[in-house]
């Protein structure tokens, strides 16, 4: 215990010092004289993943070095810390970003202009729900009101951006499901735990005007749509340009609203900084405090334990249930056991949730939690299944042969003597994988899932800060991780036979003969 305070206090130390040395302006000697886009030829640009930016940034700028980045909020992270010089993003994103953090200037010019639209699968039910929602957004047009949806989401005041009550819609007509990114204001975005934004706005106004309900996923904007694609939603809407070659995989919407892409970089910052106190105290306020985000990280907690208790469950009965079928099986039964190691042993965990999600899974209404479950103990139990395999193996041989001449049958034998005597062996390798498995559902937003991880994301789009959601985060880890071991060692302790009672040894067997 004292050894994980050394390594925590040792982490916030750390972390207390990047903040100290963070801050606007980090790289500004580089960027502070540019004014126009075209003198970025040569410099290192960031590109949000899944966007079309890197072939337009290419196109007038082919000297460039591009480095890809899952969302804004590391983008802007890395522009801090000297990573990269620039990155393109929309004119009103940049403009709401700076609202948060007043930390980043555009250059003149524009790299593109993009056209948005809502995104439907190429299926007969994706058309006829692509040309009503068109239908109802000409309708907006004609009226005006369009316009006037899109000026609040983009230059309206804050208190009054609110999104219809969708989960109250009557649903005569049947529930769609809408999937977006959540962290790209005003598009999608959260205001404390509740998800609003400009096409959220339009998803809710347009079923509640054709009498659907409506379910909206939260997801990585990477897979978003190849969720679409597969059919695992109705519609996408996450400020996705309509381009030709997006075009060939799904169906896009009239659109409802056009941007200008420009060059965003770090403004040449005057004048003293506030102290570091005063900025912990500042930042400390705006991610947990303001708009009540703490809530997020209580909601990301439970996913993640859930996920990892039914997971720690699941797989270890799978662990165990593969380890009985192929205890005494013959070559078949050991070579597809070893067929299953190797496979589920050699898959990175994200590439496997991504498979089963998308693709043996991809045609049913499954659950992401129950899917991530699944694949998790897949995972799990390959470890067990590996563990009683070496720790049994370590028990002596002659064990079995005391056994059967005590009148064991093969069953009570490895049960009540084997197994007992193997558990030793097994349990420090079992913590090790209860620890890795708890890490590794950091992974569970590439399925839609808000875990903790997931929940840090969006905390960091809304206020473009890395250190204290990045510190919650790991903090949050560290105590989960310190739970589950505390709780593994503990069942270590009551399965050592060494600390079993003379009686519960001696059980079944007759010592007045």
């Amino acid at each position: 215990m004292k050894k994980r305070f050394i390594r925590l206090s040792v982490i916030i130390l750390l972390l207390l010092l990047s903040l100290s040395l963070a801050g606007c302006g980090a790289n500004q000697g580089s960027t502070a004289e540019l004014t126009d886009l075209t003198q970025l030829d040569g410099m290192r640009i960031g590109i949000p993943v899944g966007t079309p930016f890197d072939d337009y940034v290419k196109a007038q700028l082919p000297n460039v070095e591009l480095t890809y980045y899952n969302a804004y909020p590391d983008i802007v992270s890395a522009l801090k810390t000297d990573k990269i010089d620039a990155f393109p993003v929309d004119e009103t994103v940049l403009r709401l970003m700076n609202a948060e953090d007043d930390c980043l200037r555009k250059l003149d010019g524009y790299l593109t202009r993009l056209q948005v639209g809502f995104a439907f699968p190429k299926t007969a039910s994706g058309e006829a729900l692509q040309a009503e929602l068109n239908e109802w957004l000409a309708g907006l047009k004609e009226s005006g009101e369009l316009e006037e949806i899109c000026d609040k989401w983009i230059i309206g005041p804050e208190e009054e951006r609110n999104v219809p009550d969708y989960a109250s819609f009557s649903a005569e007509k049947g529930t769609l499901t809408m999937v977006t990114e959540g962290t790209m204001a005003p598009v999608s975005y959260f205001r404390g735990d509740e998800l609003i934004g400009l096409e959220v706005d339009l998803a809710a106004r347009f079923c509640e005007a054709r009498g659907y309900g409506l379910e909206i996923t939260v997801m990585n904007f990477s897979g978003i749509l190849m969720a679409v694609q597969q059919g695992d939603a109705d519609f996408a809407g996450s400020g996705i340009a309509i381009t030709e070659e997006r075009k060939e995989s799904v169906l896009f919407s009239d659109p409802h609203y056009q941007g200008g892409t420009v060059m965003a970089v770090l403004k040449q910052e005057a004048g003293a900084e506030a102290g570091l106190f005063t900025r912990i105290a500042e930042s400390f306020e705006k991610n947990f405090i303001r708009e009540d985000r703490w809530k997020l990280f209580v909601q990301g907690i439970g996913m993640t334990l859930l996920i990892t208790v039914l997971t720690i469950l699941a797989g270890t009965a799978l662990g165990f249930g593969l380890y009985l079928m192929c205890r005494k099986g013959g070559k078949t039964v050991n070579a597809c056991t070893g067929a299953f190691l190797a496979l589920i042993q050699g898959m990175p965990v994200v590439v496997l949730l991504l498979v089963l999600y998308y693709l043996v899974f991809g045609g049913l209404s499954m659950s992401g939690i129950l899917v991530s479950v699944i694949g998790f103990s897949l995972t799990f139990g390959a470890g067990v299944l590996g563990l009683l395999r070496m720790g049994v193996g370590a028990v002596d041989p002659g064990q079995y042969e005391a056994a059967y001449a005590l009148g064991y049958s093969d069953r009570r034998t490895f049960f009540r003597i084997i197994l007992p005597q193997a558990l030793p062996h097994v349990m420090p390798g079992y913590r090790g994988e209860v620890v890795g498995l708890i890490k590794a559902t950091a992974v569970v937003g590439y399925i839609a899932l808000q875990d903790l991880t997931k929940v840090g994301d969006i905390v960091r789009s809304r206020t473009y800060e890395a250190f204290f959601p990045l510190i919650a985060v790991t903090v949050i880890y560290f105590g989960l991780e310190a739970l589950l071991v505390a709780l593994v060692k503990r069942l270590q302790i009551r399965t050592d036979p060494k600390r079993r009672k003379r009686e519960d040894i001696l059980k079944g067997v007759k010592t007045d003969d």
